[in-house]
């Protein structure tokens, strides 16, 4: 499964798995698949593009995101931390994506990360959050979290989160950008006890 993902940098991910096209926060695309699913964590403007959005939506694609994304949008799904959405392939989970002590990504925003269950796998992308006491209730086999601090955990926190959460693989992202570099997903790597880090390229 690791290796159906690809970082696109900053925190744009791409899932490719039998035929099916995710993307996580398309921004500053360089191809443009036709999408299957779309989720956008949030509205700021590093993780939710219209422009890069209208270039892999198409007739049947489903975007799932928050209430003030959907209705920018003027299409989609509404999923609020806590709920699911069950595809006929892919079932999606809210979890809530917010900073403690800053106010970035403040909690009653409602922002998003996603859990994203495969029959047989799960990923858990955490968004621009913090390390919160909910991911300790989380389970997943492909953990993929901020590392760039400032507006997001820091190295050492993502690191946290991933020895609470014991997935098999972790994927560092939101660095190298608009903030922080590979010396934080480096460090990120050196704190993670059980866990196989994998640090992609940017794609």
């Amino acid at each position: 499964m690791i290796e159906n993902i690809k970082w696109l940098g900053h925190a744009s991910v791409l899932i490719e798995r039998e035929g099916k096209v995710i993307y996580v926060d398309p921004w500053k695309l360089k191809t443009a698949k036709k999408a299957d699913l779309i989720l956008v964590t949030h509205s700021h403007y590093d993780h939710f593009s219209i422009e890069d959005i209208n270039k892999i939506m198409g007739k049947d694609t489903v975007l799932i995101s928050t209430e003030e994304v959907v209705s920018k949008m003027g299409k989609g799904v509404v999923l609020l931390p806590g709920e699911k959405k069950q595809l006929d392939w892919v079932e999606i989970e809210g979890v809530p994506a917010y900073n403690i002590g800053k106010s970035f990504h403040p909690k009653e925003s409602k922002n998003l990360g996603f859990l994203i269950k495969f029959p047989d796998s799960s990923i858990y992308i955490g968004g621009d959050t913090d390390l919160i006491p909910e991911m300790e209730n989380l389970k997943a086999d492909i953990v993929i979290l901020p590392v760039g601090g400032t507006y997001t955990m820091d190295a050492e926190e993502a690191a946290k989160a991933v020895n609470i959460i014991k997935p098999k693989y972790a994927i560092p992202i939101h660095y190298g950008d608009i903030i922080g570099s590979e010396s934080d997903a480096l460090k990120f790597k050196s704190l993670v006890k059980e866990s196989e880090v994998v640090i992609l390229k940017p794609e």
